[in-house]
């Protein structure tokens, strides 16, 4: 597995955000993305539980991610997350996100947090349009670390 860049300020993987989750990210040899997340009270929701939008950020960061290693600069405008099973804090989850296909101005995308005994406890699928005049910044940046 080959890790990916951070992105400076990013709430879900930047180390330039106090605030941020701290996510490092791995493309896989299949191009899905992967991390391992263990989640803390910073991100808590009912007690001892991950809040639903800790798990849709994951989810957002993973799937997105997949898009950019398909070659796509593009941002979410539909994410659909089903939470099947609470995501516990202070346990190391798998978090995975999948570029399905491109069809017209749409990219489709499918993401899962997965418990330690692999059973999925969130599971989303994204719809992403390409907007690379968003990303100009951050494009440079991505391209100069891969290089």
């Amino acid at each position: 597995m080959q890790p990916l860049p951070e992105h400076g300020s990013c709430f879900v993987c930047g180390r330039q955000n106090s605030h941020s989750m701290g996510v490092i990210w791995y493309a896989r040899k299949d191009g899905s993305i992967f991390a391992e997340v263990t989640l803390t009270n910073a991100q808590q929701g009912p007690p001892g539980m991950a809040h639903g939008g800790a798990s849709a950020a994951l989810l957002d960061e993973a799937m997105g991610a997949s898009v950019w290693r398909a070659g796509f600069r593009a941002a979410a405008v539909n994410l659909n997350t089903t939470f099947i099973k609470p995501v516990p804090l202070e346990v190391k989850v798998q978090v995975i996100g999948v570029f399905i296909e491109k069809k017209d101005k749409h990219i489709f995308t499918q993401g899962e947090i997965r418990l330690p005994d692999g059973t999925v406890a969130v599971q989303s699928k994204g719809v992403y349009v390409e907007a690379p005049h968003l990303f100009n910044e951050l494009t440079s940046h991505f391209e100069a670390r891969q290089s």
